[in-house]
């Protein structure tokens, strides 16, 4: 099990992306369900603060890319979040930042696995992990494909108008 502190790190950067995304997917969320989808996506090896999440959830109301709704159930105040239309554009971009780093990213972890393995910090996939490693990249390439056909066809659509914007 790797090392829950670096694995914490890992995630405390891109947290105010994490919020947004998940508030995006679910439409609105409130702070609980955040909390619960960051510790099932970082596979239970972290998760925020209470303290943490509330105040980069405030931080992100002040900023106007979310939009906290207040409801009762019974006597039991919640809070609500739905992303803005700047929410939304913000993400958009984010989303294709990590698009275009994608590529960037698999090209480094390969690099960094073939030095370590140089080195003598290789380390071997255990057998009863290959088909879930092979099904996980299965679904990497099914995503890249379905993108790349996308963009051939919008290029396409593009040549045929006679125009490249």
């Amino acid at each position: 099990m790797p090392d829950s502190s670096l694995i914490r790190n890992l995630f405390t950067v891109p947290m105010k992306n994490l919020i947004l995304l998940i508030i995006g997917l679910k439409g609105e969320a409130h702070g609980y369900e955040i909390l619960k989808e960051i510790e099932k996506i970082t596979f239970g090896n972290w998760k925020p603060s209470h303290g943490n999440l509330y105040t980069m959830l405030n931080k992100l109301a002040e900023e106007g890319l979310i939009e906290p709704r207040e409801e009762y159930r019974g006597k039991r105040r919640v809070v609500r979040y739905a992303l803005t239309e700047k929410g939304w554009l913000y993400l958009r971009e984010a989303n294709e930042l990590a698009l275009k780093s994608l590529y960037l990213a698999v090209q480094y972890h390969e690099r960094l696995r073939e030095k370590l393995r140089e080195m003598g910090y290789g380390k071997e996939i255990p057998a009863e992990a290959i088909g879930e490693y092979i099904k996980l990249l299965d679904g990497i390439i099914d995503i890249l494909e379905e993108k790349k056909r996308e963009l051939e066809e919008i290029k396409r659509r593009k040549e045929l108008r006679g125009t490249g914007s």
